[in-house]
């Protein structure tokens, strides 16, 4: 079977390419997707300023709902200030030491704060904290007074010199330079070990809410006489920290997990990578199943005569799927490779874009292991296997007279079962189109693009009858006379139909694709930029990016500002919402911004029930699409997981509509005081009397005040404020049309170059060459056509609901251009297809066209 499955397949190469083609393709994407997936999962950030460290103990910094994966917590949890002391007492244990970070920066003589080196929000440290480092060389002394620091051998200060340093919002102070430290990730300012706990609000006599407390700590352990010995020591030493801290929730680490702790935030992307490969993984089979199978049909399709030969000369139906799928299956094992090693340097390059865009930590690396090429393999060969089986299915189980028969035609008659598959399909979508209407969220609006793509597969399943009858229409409507290239385009229309069908069905999921995936993007982008923008009624948002937050009594400064009538700080966090959801327990994670009562001066959110004004104590302001799903209106008490993993109930205070531009929740300053990374307010938004006096008093004050950063508030017309899932998206977008276009192409030249037999006996009954290009001009242009009025007709309704629920208009927001673009690309696609294997097959004599068949 393998030796005939091999001569059949070096007998319709041109056949087989477009199979190749499309596995390829597939391979890459399916290997891109499970390598985030698997770095989502198990990739691993390198220890950092904790490389010195042996053993890390540090709060749990992921949130586990039941029977899901695990929900990163963004903002630093503490560790009880007196597990130091514990520690350090255990045998083996050389040194323990207490790390905090809290936002510093040094001040040159002219005011801008420069950047210490690392996140300025934990640019902190105390002294002891080099002790974790690895290989650390220290110039100089250690600090000891409350005006001495270190800074990082980089910073560009040398020991002995005067710095101005802001740390944790206060007002910038003298200190002096005592020591330089030269070790990997050593970019800070490091104060004494007394000044860090008091400038950072941890020392164990404060009042503050992170009193007593510490970031992590990190263990340094007895060395022994080799490296085997230390690593047997330092698991003697972890297991007996686990014993010492079980039951806490407090984690210990070693080795590689050591990364983890450095930075909580960081593990968050690990996250994203792991719901950005479940997207994107099921349009990629969905597409990639949908392009195999319209290849492999329209390749089996021109091997019907073939088999059914075989079926005349006595095999049986199994075993004419078996050669089907032996066959097929060789190609995708040739194309496979190169496309698994694609799709590894296709992973490469994605993460570079994610990192640019800010989305990954550069740091973060790509896991590269056998399991995305193994996942790859299994799927792709099935869906090979299956879909070349049902290919060859009606051929296998006719009568060997008829398959003989019926192999120089098609069907009479499309499958009913096929094209009521098809319809229902269809209807399906129609319905599932109408999600935006109920669920005005980004998870809403992902519904439309797959309720286009599950159209125009239904499309794909009812084009043969819809075509035919198409086709037949058209040829009943023609007036006597017709051009004859016009009158055998359109009865190869009506007699052809499941062919055309096999290549309209591609073009329009791309054309469905394109307009429901890019267009979505733009909707929501446009309801969410229309909702900030309504709401914000601040001209202006001052900032301190440099400074790790602003500093103290920077509002204060503000609002005594001519001209300024309202200021409020403003932070963003985020929460895991525990919920009931059909009787079970449920949980998600959602931003969420941190407000005042004095924010309903600067931002409007649209309250349609309660107020802003009581946003004070434990309570919280809901969105409407929130309060209606998760019964929490007003009153109720609701569950949340806040940012560095400790739980709260609240009551909501007020309800809002505009969910999409400030978030599905917003908490109040009290209940998240004490629960964020650095304790400072990220910005300050300002309302003025709309007066350039104004403005140019808010300049003048951040000019006097070292690192702070004014701006307005409008959205960018440019597009540059546009989130970076955004753009992520979009770069998919054009990634997955490469590949359908590329398939389609390849489908329609095989396509064409299976009609040879057809071209060589027109040109034997007196067509002429000039005619056969005007017939298969025309078959083009009805290809195009039927290809967009399809796209069109199935991105219609889904596109409409989106604007009708998202924007109030039964229309999109995206670029003009982008139906035009869509278009032309069409037209261009199934020109150039049909045109340059026509053109080779005419350059054939007919006598040998008849030959070759």
């Amino acid at each position: 079977m393998l030796h005939l499955a091999l001569r059949m397949a070096a007998h319709r190469v041109t056949a087989l390419l477009a199979v190749a083609c499309a596995v390829l393709g597939g391979a890459a994407l399916i290997t891109t997707t499970g390598v985030l997936a698997e770095s989502g999962l198990r990739s691993q950030l390198p220890p950092g300023r904790l490389g010195g460290a042996d053993v890390v103990v540090a709060a749990d910094q992921e949130f586990h709902p039941s029977g899901d994966l695990p929900v990163a917590l963004p903002e630093r949890a503490t560790v009880p200030g007196r597990l130091v002391e514990r520690l350090a007492a255990l045998p083996g244990v050389t040194d323990a030491v207490g790390d905090i970070g809290f936002p510093a920066a040094l001040v040159d003589g002219r005011g801008p704060a420069v950047p210490a080196g690392g996140d300025p929000r934990t640019a902190g440290h105390g002294w002891s904290s080099t002790k974790l480092l690895a290989d650390a060389r220290v110039t100089g002394r250690a600090p000891s007074g409350a005006h001495e620091v270190a800074v990082g051998a980089g910073a560009g200060p040398a020991v002995g010199e005067t710095v101005e340093v802001v740390a944790n919002g206060r007002p910038a102070a003298s200190y002096r330079v005592t020591a330089l430290v030269d070790a990997p990730d050593a970019d800070g300012v490091y104060f004494a070990d007394a000044t860090a706990a008091g400038l950072a609000g941890r020392d164990a006599g404060g009042a503050g809410p992170r009193a007593g407390t510490v970031d992590l700590v990190g263990l340094r352990v007895d060395e022994g006489a080799g490296d085997g010995a230390a690593r047997g020591a330092g698991e003697r030493v972890a297991d007996a920290v686990r014993a010492e801290v079980a039951g806490t929730g407090l984690k210990v680490v070693t080795g590689a997990d050591r990364g983890d702790a450095v930075a909580p935030g960081v593990g968050s992307a690990r996250s994203l990578l792991i719901l950005l490969a479940g997207s994107l993984g099921g349009i990629v089979l969905l597409i990639t199943g949908f392009v195999v199978a319209g290849a492999l049909g329209v390749t089996i399709a021109g091997q019907r005569r073939d088999l059914a030969l075989m079926r005349a000369v006595g095999a049986t139906p199994r075993q004419i799927r078996r050669l089907a799928a032996a066959q097929s299956t060789v190609v995708a094992a040739v194309a496979l490779v190169p496309g698994v090693a694609a799709g590894y340097l296709l992973a490469g390059r994605f993460r570079e874009l994610l990192a640019d865009r800010g989305v990954l930590p550069a740091e973060l690396p790509l896991t590269v292991g056998p399991l995305p090429a193994l996942a790859t393999l299994l799927l792709v060969v099935a869906a090979v296997q299956l879909s070349a089986r049902c290919a060859a299915w009606r051929t296998s189980r006719m009568p060997a007279t008829e398959a003989v028969a019926e192999s120089r035609s098609e069907p009479r008659t499309p499958s009913r079962t096929r094209t009521g598959a098809g319809l229902l399909l269809m209807l399906g979508a129609c319905a599932l189109s109408a999600v935006p209407l109920l669920s005005r969220t980004a998870l809403g609006a992902s519904v439309t693009s797959i309720a286009g793509i599950l159209a125009a597969i239904g499309l794909a399943m009812a084009g043969p009858a819809l075509v035919r009858g198409a086709g037949e229409a058209a040829v009943r409507r023609l007036r006597p006379g017709v051009a004859a290239p016009t009158w055998l385009a359109l009865a190869n229309v009506r007699a052809y139909a499941l062919r055309l069908s096999g290549v309209v069905g591609p073009l329009a999921m791309g054309v469905v694709f394109v307009l429901t995936y890019t267009l979505t993007q733009t909707t929501v982008l446009a309801a969410t930029s229309d909702d900030t923008r309504t709401g914000t009624l601040a001209q202006y948002e001052l900032t301190a990016p440099a400074l790790g937050g602003l500093p103290d009594g920077t509002l204060t400064a503000v609002r005594e500002v001519p001209g300024v009538r309202a200021a409020a700080a403003a932070q963003s966090t985020t929460v895991v919402w525990e919920y009931e959801e059909l009787g079970e327990p449920a949980a998600e994670s959602a931003p969420a911004t941190i407000l005042g009562p004095d924010a309903r001066d600067v931002v409007d959110l649209g309250v349609t029930d309660g107020g802003l004004d009581r946003l004070t104590g434990a309570t919280v302001a809901v969105s409407a699409e929130a309060a209606r799903t998760r019964g929490a209106g007003l009153g109720e008490r609701i569950r949340l997981v806040l940012g560095d993993g400790a739980r709260v109930d609240a009551r909501v205070v007020a309800v809002y509509d505009r969910g999409l531009g400030f978030g599905p929740v917003v908490l109040s300053r009290e209940l998240a005081a004490g629960h964020t990374t650095t304790g400072l307010d990220q910005r300050a938004l300002v309302r003025t009397d709309g007066t350039s006096a104004a403005e140019a008093g808010l300049n003048a004050l951040a000019a006097d005040r070292t690192g702070l950063a004014v701006a307005g508030t409008a959205p960018d017309a440019a597009g540059a404020d546009a989130p970076p899932e955004v753009w992520i998206n979009l770069a998919l977008v054009v990634v997955l049309l490469g590949y359908l276009l590329l398939s389609i192409a390849n489908k329609l030249v095989a396509a064409t170059a299976q009609r040879r037999t057809e071209i060589a006996a027109l040109r034997l009954v007196g067509t002429t060459p000039r005619q056969i290009l005007a017939m298969m001009r025309r078959e083009a242009a009805v290809v195009a056509a039927a290809a967009l009025a399809a796209g069109l007709a199935l991105s219609a309704v889904p596109l409409a609901l989106l604007g009708q629920g998202f924007l109030g208009h039964p229309w999109p927001a995206g670029p003009a251009w982008l139906l035009p673009a869509v278009a032309a690309t069409v037209v261009a696609t199934a020109y150039l297809t049909v045109e340059l294997p026509t053109r080779h097959a005419l350059r054939t004599p007919p006598a040998d066209g008849l030959r070759a068949a």
